[in-house]
């Protein structure tokens, strides 16, 4: 199985997508809430209860695909934080893409994708970061 994960703004998403190289496969389950300021609170245990919910262990994902970007700084650097932990500690693939057919992207670049490769956020612009106090 494929975990597609979508982290851009306040509502997060989430597919899972059978094992395929197909870029036409179709999801098998989706999930989506407002995760506003909690994303980074939600997103590990909601994962883990949506694959839980459609009886797909963690062990049997065989990669992981996330959006890259662009979006809110804080968001996708949660979101692939996440994808990249999971597939490290599985040893599987993850891949990031962007655009409107930034699933198909990501699955046709999966299957020549090695475990090990973390997915890199693309935000679109400098990230806004407050200076430090002195």
């Amino acid at each position: 199985m494929i975990l597609a994960l979508r982290t851009d703004g306040p509502t997060t998403r989430a597919w899972i997508y059978p094992r395929t190289s197909s870029p036409k496969a179709n999801p098998i389950a989706e999930l989506g809430w407002e995760s506003g300021r909690e994303l980074s609170d939600q997103l590990l245990s909601k994962l883990t209860g949506f694959l839980r919910e459609h009886s797909v262990r963690l062990e049997s994902l065989s990669g992981i695909i996330i959006y890259s970007g662009p979006g809110s700084f804080t968001s996708l650097r949660i979101g692939h934080t996440v994808a990249n932990a999971l597939a490290d500690s599985l040893q599987i693939p993850v891949v990031g893409a962007s655009g409107d057919s930034w699933i198909q992207t990501a699955i046709t670049k999966l299957s020549n994708t090695p475990p090990g490769q973390p997915a890199l956020p693309h935000y679109g612009s400098e990230a806004h970061i407050t200076r430090p106090k002195t």
